[in-house]
């Protein structure tokens, strides 16, 4: 087991003894701990990084500083605890040992983590939902979704991301897989409107769960989209997991309507001020209900969008990452099985979240198998989709090669409108190209600036 092997590398007793250290005096002991890791590190890069952390921790204005003093003050001990066991020894320092055993046991690639959709059922009826079109009356049966997971583990995955459908439905189910699986991290995609005071609290027991909320901005936005007194909720289930010690962050979709919001310094101000550690941002890409090509953010407020997440980083003490404007730092796509892979309620194994395509479906085949489906070989041999990593998606930015990879594995369309590949991609070749000139543009000033 992960723990087993961390408490081999380091002892139980000094693992838990340097979180509560971290506790007691983040203000101080952060650098002391740091440093104390520099010295530890047996592998010079990990030294770097230690040292790099250490200076960083001893600059009282630095926003990475701030953020840990604000994530060891805000959350529950337990749950400081099991995250820093199950994240930074699990899911971080062991994860790439253990996944590379498993790769030579299975002979297949093996990414860091999961997506796996509980229930296609929801309590809300979201314009452009990227899940709009999955059957929403399916759920995944408990004993497959612990399967799943089981066999990941056993290859070395420690991180569960989980979606819908509002995986919420399901919210005792999701308790006992946290439970069951307690040196893994849930880290769950939700519209909040179903965390009360009692579930934050129940949450913070298991120690092991951290939570997503989805907004489009202020109330007007977030209302246009998701319906009355869905602001007021999601501002609610924020303080319940605050007040509850549970870690959590918001997930935003910035379209042609809302980009400007999203990303401006009051929108990311009023997150940082809920509480909220982390941000996931997604450009609005057209699959699911009510798809619509004008409601894409144009290239040039993608670019916008890019610039001020950098800029955050340097200033916020806020974890943001933008999951398309961010290839640059990925190395393009992570779909695919690159480093993670989404299984819908269905049981269809799918590349991503938003390629709603598979040739396999996990009721019937081993996670081992459901690796090695074509469709997902196909994203991994044709991965990166492009030499400019500001463009990384198959679907917006790369639309002939998902197209292409679709038809050659003969995969087959898992919405259940049907709409193929061709229909998918062929009407985004003009937005693909308009944005493909954009980003060659600034990176090769980066270049020059860099030069």
């Amino acid at each position: 087991m992960a723990f087993e092997l961390a408490k081999s590398m380091i002892g139980e007793a000094a693992l838990k003894q340097g979180l509560r250290y971290l506790r007691h005096n983040p203000e101080k002991n952060l650098v002391n701990l740091a440093r104390w890791g520099e010295r530890l590190a047996r592998v010079p890069e990990h030294k770097a990084y230690a040292k790099q952390w250490a200076d960083m921790f001893a600059d009282e204005s630095n926003n990475w500083r701030r953020l840990a003093i604000k994530a060891l003050s805000q959350l529950a001990p337990n749950v400081v605890e099991k995250l820093g066991i199950n994240m930074f020894i699990n899911a971080g320092l062991l994860s790439p040992v253990r996944r590379k055993q498993g790769e030579a046991k299975y002979g297949v690639h093996i990414p860091w983590a999961i997506l796996i959709d509980p229930t296609g059922r929801c309590n809300l009826r979201c314009t452009g939902c990227w899940a709009a079109e999955y059957d929403r009356s399916l759920d995944m049966d408990y004993e497959t979704l612990d399967r799943v997971m089981t066999d990941a583990e056993a290859m070395g995955i420690s991180f569960f991301v989980i979606s819908g459908g509002e995986p919420l439905i399901r919210m005792d189910d999701l308790i006992s897989l946290a439970k069951s699986h307690n040196e893994s991290v849930f880290h769950i995609f939700t519209n909040g409107t179903l965390i009360t005071k009692e579930a934050a609290q129940r949450f913070a027991e298991e120690g092991n769960m951290s939570f997503v909320i989805s907004l489009e901005g202020f109330e007007e936005q977030t209302v246009a989209r998701r319906g009355k007194g869905i602001f007021k909720k999601v501002m609610q289930a924020m303080d319940n997991l605050r007040e509850a010690g549970v870690p959590f962050g918001f997930s935003g979709t910035y379209t042609r309507e809302n980009t400007e919001i999203i990303g401006s310094d009051e929108w990311i101000d009023l997150m940082i001020d809920k509480g909220c550690l982390m941000g996931w941002l997604f450009t609005y890409v057209p699959v699911g209900g009510d798809s619509d090509l004008n409601f894409m953010a144009t290239p040039e407020q993608r670019l916008f969008m890019a610039q001020q997440v950098r800029r955050w980083r340097e200033e916020k003490p806020i974890f943001v990452a933008d999951f398309w404007n961010d290839g640059v730092f990925t190395q393009g796509c992570i779909a695919g099985g690159r480093n993670y892979l989404h299984i819908n309620a269905a049981g269809d194994v799918e590349p991503c979240a938003f390629v709603h395509y598979a040739n396999v479906n996990i009721k019937n085949c081993s996670l081992a198998e459901a690796l090695k489906s074509p469709l997902l070989q196909a994203f991994q041999k044709n991965q990166p989709f492009n030499t400019n990593h500001m463009r990384p998606c198959p679907i917006i930015d790369n639309p002939a090669m998902l197209e292409k990879m679709v038809e050659e594995t003969r995969a087959y369309p898992t919405q259940k409108n049907g709409v193929t590949a061709a229909q998918l991609c062929r009407p985004l070749h003009g937005y693909a190209k308009e944005w493909g000139e954009l980003a060659d543009s600034f990176i090769s000033k980066e270049r020059v600036a860099v030069d």
